[in-house]
């Protein structure tokens, strides 16, 4: 069924990756007319949306595939400005077919300020999340036609979570987003965490979140559908507090996590690209594996090079295994340089990456989780690589290697050789 799913990916990504707009001249009023609304629709396939007249549908939620669920599937959807320009509603439901259960999300939201696009949240999610995942409220929606990393995920915990956010923007480069959720969580695999003589199996918490995402150097343009960012300027940085608060609404446990991350990149005149990326995290109290970090690993836990072939991530480690570490406090660097692609043909233009990735970090009472092993990078992880990408249909291939304080006796277990997919719309 894998080899099935994969060959199916590959067949639409590489059809989407030959879309494209016939250029024409430009006094041909119907004819621009007709590109921009093409322009448009790409452009709201490139984020992962299909519109209709009402309702967006969610492509997220169409097809994916990982190793708790298998193949799973469902649709999505949220309504647009036709529908309503002061509310929305926006739900999916999939179903996976190795775990045979279904998993959904309802939600709505109300602006309360069109001029600094203040929106009410409300949903409530019956679904999985990987284990040690982080992620800002303030950031980007997501989308790529192919999410490699999520082929070999195995650990995941379900999690039950109501919440209600309030998305706010004070000035055209600072967003912010508040959240409080109650969570019931529960790890699909054998886990306890044990504290002040308790032992936890299934966790309850209350938590606040408060994010922002400050771009200093952007430009943006005040417009019908609100405040747009029309031209990106480095650095970036964005913030993130969370707070769980012990028997408020039932939770267990006391905990706060920040989060930070900074992007920086700089063009150069001959289309070159170097880009720089900083996240840290830090968390402090009684906090189970579930609500930790892992550092995004991407590689599976198989004895060859061979056996471990499958695609690279975006900002993913390609060397470190999967549930390899975990950390209460962690930063990492990656530096990436995009040398000036090779101009071989009008459309054969592959590119050659320069990539370097390290990660620090450490851990308090690691006794406290139970039945489940890891390290802790207190010694530095790092690796190098390349990539060459956009060789054929947006596909490449990179190399990674692992050295420094966690290098492997083996040199193949060192070694991470994988397809890349680059694509545009």
């Amino acid at each position: 069924m894998l080899k099935n799913f994969v060959l199916f990916i590959l067949i639409l990504c590489t059809y989407l990756a030959q879309s494209q707009i016939t250029p024409v001249p430009k006094d041909s009023t119907a004819v621009n007319d007709s590109i921009v609304k093409k322009a448009e629709f790409l452009k709201q396939l490139g984020n992962g949306f299909l519109p209709t007249k009402y309702i967006n549908l969610d492509l997220r939620y169409l097809l994916k595939f990982n190793q708790y669920e298998g193949l799973r599937t469902g649709l999505g959807g949220v309504t647009n400005e036709n529908f309503s320009k002061k509310y929305r509603i926006n739900s999916y439901v999939v179903y996976g077919f190795r775990d045979h259960t279904f998993k959904y999300s309802i939600g709505g939201g109300f602006r309360i300020a069109e001029k600094t696009n203040s929106w009410v949240n409300l949903s409530y999610t019956d679904d999985l999340q990987e284990t040690g995942s982080s992620a800002f409220l303030t950031d980007k929606r997501f989308f790529s036609f192919f999410e490699p990393r999520l082929l070999n995920i195995d650990l995941f915990h379900r999690h039950i979570t109501k919440a209600v956010s309030l998305e706010h923007q004070f000035a055209k480069n600072l967003l912010s987003e508040t959240q409080f959720a109650i969570s019931n969580i529960n790890p699909t695999y054998n886990y306890a965490y044990t504290v002040n003589g308790n032992t936890f199996r299934e966790f309850h918490l209350s938590t606040a979140k408060i994010a922002f995402q400050w771009s200093p150097f952007s430009d943006f343009e005040i417009t019908k559908k609100g405040i747009i960012e029309k031209k990106e300027g480095y650095p970036k940085f964005t913030l993130q507090y969370t707070k769980s608060f012990k028997d408020i609404f039932e939770s267990n446990f006391s905990f706060s996590k920040i989060d930070f991350r900074t992007i920086y990149q700089i063009k150069h005149k001959n289309d070159a690209i170097t880009e720089a990326t900083i996240t840290g995290g830090f968390a402090n109290g009684n906090i189970p594996l579930t609500n930790l970090y892992h550092a995004y690993p991407n590689n599976i836990t198989k004895e060859t090079i061979l056996q471990r072939f499958s695609v690279a991530g975006i900002n993913s480690f390609e060397t470190m295994y999967f549930n390899e570490f975990f950390s209460d406090r962690f930063t990492t660097f990656q530096f990436k340089h995009y040398v000036s692609p090779f101009k071989i043909s009008a459309r054969f233009k592959p590119q050659l990456v320069l990539i370097t990735r390290y990660a620090v970090g450490d851990m308090s009472h690691v006794e406290r989780h139970e039945n489940i092993n890891f390290g802790i990078l207190d010694k530095g992880y790092s690796e190098s690589g390349f990539e060459i990408n956009k060789l054929l249909f947006g596909f490449g291939f990179s190399f990674a290697y692992r050295y420094g304080g966690y290098h492997l006796p083996k040199i193949e277990d060192n070694i991470a050789f994988k397809f890349t997919f680059n694509v545009n719309l």
